[in-house]
């Protein structure tokens, strides 16, 4: 049993490097370059204290009763403590259980060599709350994939506040540098005049990061309701890419597209335009991750309707809340609404863009994804065929994407009918 008295407010950050997480000799995730970036920023801004703190780093370990030792030592801290952890997930292939892989973890030896997750919530559970943040960097290979799926979240420990994404297995990684999530907490942190809190930096951190269609983004929509009443949520950025890039100024919503938006009392919409944010993206993911869909939805088509008479209608500022409604669609689990804006956004991308372009295999994998979570037959067999159309002027995207779009369909058309 740990000891949190009344003595020095000591700190720890535990620092975690798990196995490279690696498809067909490309790099997703590298957690030792991660490792590196975080550890020239000051530990007063990672831990968000003031208070003495040790550090720990653990890049390269290989035997998951080290890494637990270490782990337990610093769950010990009476102190504020930050938890660390980059790397792969994978599965306990007997049991069913997740685990980080470490240091030449291989498929066969998960059991012995890799770091069970329940490890983790078990020594942060008896810490007070409000004292531990952990903080993830992953990417999931095929094995886990399905679970976290199954699972919807990641938990470490209800003590715990978690934030982090996790890539899904078949995403093509940017290589062995820092990860786009963990580089935006540390632009954040070195580009903040205050230490924001740590659910902005991870919401601006998901908006900069340019993850993958299907990323697991902690805290989820339940976990976030759960912790803040359904109430908004700080500024922070998106679920999804979608978020990071676009108007290049953005500019405070008419009145009238305030009104419609309800987010405001009339004499707030006389206030000057220097009361109102300058990016509303950050607003708008709040209401979507804490469940407020409609006014995320909402609010969302106002600006693209205020894009439309500013910049046009085929503009790419209004193709970029085009995607930005995508996503929201897809946060609200309206997955044909989802389909039909991201195959919308990769058709008017196209118009403009090369079929090799990366913004357009983004928005037309983003309409794959959404179409192979449609679960009603009659939605998904009408959206499909305009959805494989679209895949197959798409040379370059992998054949697997179209392979797997006609399968679904040709199942559904033999499917008998429900009716």
């Amino acid at each position: 049993m740990h000891n949190f008295g009344l003595g020095e407010q000591r700190g720890h950050v535990l620092l975690i490097a798990g196995d490279a997480a690696v498809r067909r000799r490309g790099v997703q995730v590298a957690p030792s370059a991660n490792l590196a970036a975080l550890g020239v920023v000051p530990v007063s801004a990672l831990l968000n204290s003031g208070v003495p703190c040790d550090t720990t780093y653990l890049d390269g370990a290989r035997d998951p009763n080290t890494v637990l030792m270490r782990l337990r030592s610093a769950a010990a801290t009476p102190g504020p403590l930050l938890v660390y952890l980059s790397g792969r997930l994978t599965v306990d292939g007997r049991g069913k259980r997740l685990h980080l892989a470490l240091a030449g973890t291989t498929a066969g030896t998960v059991r012995y060599t890799a770091l069970p997750w329940e490890w983790l919530g078990a020594e942060l559970r008896g810490r007070p709350v409000g004292l531990t943040t952990v903080l993830l960097d992953l990417a999931a290979d095929k094995a886990a994939w399905p679970l976290l799926q199954e699972y919807g979240s990641l938990p470490a420990s209800p003590s715990a506040e978690v934030y982090g994404v996790v890539c899904p297995p078949g995403w093509h990684g940017g290589g062995p540098v820092v990860s786009g999530y963990t580089r935006a907490w540390i632009d954040q942190l070195r580009a903040s005049p205050g230490r924001p809190a740590n659910l902005q930096l991870h919401a601006l951190a998901v908006g900069a990061a340019s993850l993958p269609p299907g990323a697991l983004v902690l805290p989820g929509a339940r976990e976030l309701a759960v912790a803040t009443g359904s109430a908004p949520v700080p500024s922070g950025g998106s679920a999804r890419s979608a978020y990071g890039y676009g108007p290049g100024q953005a500019v405070p919503l008419p009145g009238e597209e305030r009104r419609r938006a309800g987010q405001a009392s009339p004499a707030a919409q006389q206030a000057p335009a220097t009361n109102v944010p300058d990016d509303p993206r950050p607003h708008i993911h709040g209401l979507a991750t804490a469940g407020r869909h409609s006014e995320a939805a909402l609010l969302a088509q106002a600006w693209e309707e205020y894009v439309h008479q500013t910049h046009g209608p085929a503009s790419g500022e209004a193709l970029h809340w085009v995607e930005i409604r995508a996503d929201l669609a897809r946060m609200a689990g309206d997955f044909r609404l989802a389909t039909e804006l991201w195959s919308g956004a990769a058709r008017a991308r196209l118009g403009s863009q090369a079929p090799t372009a990366a913004g357009v295999h983004a928005a037309a994998a983003g309409a794959l994804y959404c179409w192979t979570q449609l679960k009603d037959p009659t939605a998904a067999l009408a959206t499909g065929p305009g959805l494989i159309r679209l895949l197959r002027e798409l040379p370059a995207l992998d054949p697997r994407h179209l392979e797997l779009a006609q399968h679904r369909l040709e199942h559904l058309h033999r499917a008998p009918s429900r009716n």
